[in-house]
């Protein structure tokens, strides 16, 4: 049979199948200290999940409008505002079925036939298969160990062409877990608006920042950057409500009301009544998401402190999200293989490096108990030193 070419050529995510390799040893009765999947082990708070059952109770289940609840995209443009300095209107805002499908419609509105985007690299492994099925060439710009995995300004006007239109841009970053300073991110905008590229902020681990580090919106430095700026977030990590399905993007009204009409033909609006958890979680008490992140922190410095005592280990110390990244080629493995084995040797899931664009590393999580932590570094030690010889 034969397939579309785009499609095709998709690799399915790497991710969720070593974590769906780790639930089947789970489901044979194996004790697998998990590091895969980066979804928070917390439930999601009581006040969301009341919103969201009194909705169901007040009859909400019908379809919402295409571009999501006019009380959510009101909530998103207030958040914008306040918190993001990005003076965004409703109008500008579309709710999807996570920030997942917000970066896929936007790249399918941005991106013409051979257009190239600009992927920092470590990236999360979604971004290029988006670029690639709309039609573009994603360009991977490779962070270095002596720039802690950031990319810099000149590095990204080296790589720009005539045919580079977009900028993805992750602050936090997923696998790496940096954050880019004010002045880094001040620096590469310069870069976006003197080539007039879009950038595509992907700012889903915004609240999850350590060690005194400041999440900044790229777009909120000025008028001109705003109206080249498409902001992508969502309520997965923040709020753990990854199962919830709801993520949303703001930008100029015209990528907006693109993106939407493609939304308008594939899913429609998200779930209703999950939509009224939503603006609960952003409009309700917020001492939940710092009491998460406070503990994420701490999870943070543990398995940093056993990541340090591993001869021979060394890791980027991350500034965000929930994830470290370790190099591990030292031990003469590309990352599948030093995965496969870690898995059927000691039980320990963690992703390869390989699908982020940097094969030497695996990724491991931390939005897992302090317990998975112990007992899975423990494990780690154990492996790294048979294959040391030690």
């Amino acid at each position: 049979m034969e397939l579309s070419v785009r499609v095709a050529a998709i690799a399915p995510s790497l991710t969720l199948s070593i974590d769906a390799q780790a639930k089947a040893l789970v489901a044979a009765g194996e004790r697998v200290c998990g590091f895969g999947a980066g979804e928070p082990d917390f439930d999601t708070p009581e006040h969301i999940k009341e919103a969201a059952i009194r909705a169901l109770r007040d009859g909400k289940t019908k379809y919402a409008p295409n571009e999501g609840l006019p009380e959510l995209r009101a909530a998103i443009a207030e958040k914008l505002a306040r918190e993001n300095r990005l003076p965004y209107t409703p109008a500008q805002v579309l709710v999807s079925n996570g920030a997942k499908q917000s970066l896929f419609q936007i790249c399918m509105a941005l991106c013409r036939e051979g257009d190239e985007v600009l992927i920092p690299a470590p990236y999360w492994l979604s971004y290029p298969e988006m670029v690639q099925v709309a039609g573009g060439r994603p360009v991977f710009v490779h962070g270095t160990e002596a720039e802690g995995l950031k990319v810099t300004a000149a590095q990204l006007e080296a790589a720009v062409t005539p045919r580079t239109r977009v900028l993805i841009l992750n602050t936090p970053s997923n696998p790496t877990g940096v954050v880019y300073t004010r002045q880094e991110l001040e620096a590469i905008a310069t870069v976006a608006l003197r080539h007039n590229l879009y950038i595509v902020a992907d700012e889903i681990y915004e609240k999850l920042v350590y060690d005194g580090a400041e999440h900044v919106s790229v777009g909120s430095f000025d008028r001109e950057l705003l109206a080249r700026t498409i902001t992508v977030n969502g309520f997965s990590k923040a709020y753990a409500m990854t199962g919830w399905r709801l993520g949303y993007c703001a930008g100029p009204e015209a990528v907006v009301r693109a993106a939407a009409a493609l939304q308008s033909h594939s899913t429609s609006a998200p779930n209703t009544f999950a939509q009224y958890g939503a603006v609960a979680a952003l409009r309700g008490p917020q001492d939940c998401v710092a009491q998460m992140a406070a503990e994420f922190d701490q999870r943070r410095v543990l398995l940093l402190q056993r990541l340090a005592a591993i001869p021979g280990l060394s890791c980027v110390r991350p500034g965000g999200a929930f994830y470290v990244f370790p190099r591990v080629d030292q031990y003469g493995l590309g990352s599948l293989e030093f995965t496969r084995r870690l898995l059927v040797e000691e039980k320990v899931a963690v992703v390869p490096g390989l699908p982020f664009g940097a094969d030497g590393h695996v990724r491991l999580s931390y939005a897992c108990s302090r317990a998975n932590i112990a007992e899975g570094l423990d494990r780690l030690a154990r492996f790294v030193a048979r294959l040391s010889g030690s």
